[in-house]
């Protein structure tokens, strides 16, 4: 989801399908208007900016969509539609949008979509190491070594997993603040501790929290949360 830029004079000759000089001759003359601003030659455009050539507009701000979903137990998080159960059956959208991070099937809760491709990269490159927080749910007491082994480290896959905050909510249940996304992690490193996961939910990622949305309820985040997760 990388955002294309193209420079002004290249993106009227195929806008417009003029040719290099008949380009160059209309950004000099003003009549190419970037944001109601007189364009320059190797001007570099954004998603955001509008693009007008004689008051008829080659190109229109791009809308960026993001929304905080809860994704239910049994939903993938995919859009593939050959997938059964997919992100786009459930939601139902007539936009496109795509999910920053992955929750596995059996997983629940807080999950990002957007088209932002720089919002998207941000927080879903793992050297970022941006906070995601669960509540998971195993099945048989934890017992204080367990938390401690979940808080500095276990080895999965051949690695052993970065530090993390955790603490006891229950005799069965706690919650876990990673800054990395293995796959499956936090059950892999139940597992390797003994314990099975009877329920994992996701309940924020960086400042976005989960709130009261329901399982299947999304809403759309205002300025203020986007710009937080900035």
């Amino acid at each position: 989801m990388k955002a294309l830029t193209s420079s002004l004079q290249y993106f009227v000759v195929q806008k417009a399908r003029l040719s290099n000089k008949e380009a160059v001759q209309a950004i000099v003359a003003g009549k190419v208007l970037v944001n109601g601003q007189k364009g320059q030659l190797q001007q570099v455009l954004q998603p955001l900016d509008e693009v007008l050539l004689d008051g008829q507009v080659l190109k229109e701000p791009q809308t960026f969509i993001y929304l905080a979903y809860y994704k239910p137990r049994g939903v993938e998080s995919t859009l593939n539609s050959a997938i059964e159960n997919n992100l786009a059956q459930a939601l139902n959208l007539h936009m496109r949008v795509f999910p920053v991070g992955r929750l596995d099937k059996e997983s629940e809760g807080l999950m990002l979509l957007t088209n932002d491709g720089a919002l998207y990269n941000r927080i879903s490159h793992a050297q970022n190491h941006q906070e995601k927080e669960y509540v998971v749910t195993v099945d048989k007491p934890l017992t204080p070594e367990a938390l401690a082994q979940l808080a500095t480290g276990v080895v999965i896959m051949g690695q052993q997993t970065r530090p993390a905050q955790v603490q006891a909510l229950g005799e069965k249940t706690f919650s876990i603040v990673l800054t990395q996304g293995l796959n499956r992690q936090i059950r892999r490193m139940c597992y390797k501790l003994g314990y099975a996961v009877e329920r994992l939910v996701r309940v924020r990622m960086v400042r976005l929290r989960v709130g009261e949305l329901k399982p299947g309820e999304w809403r759309e985040l205002p300025l203020t949360e986007v710009q937080e997760l900035l």
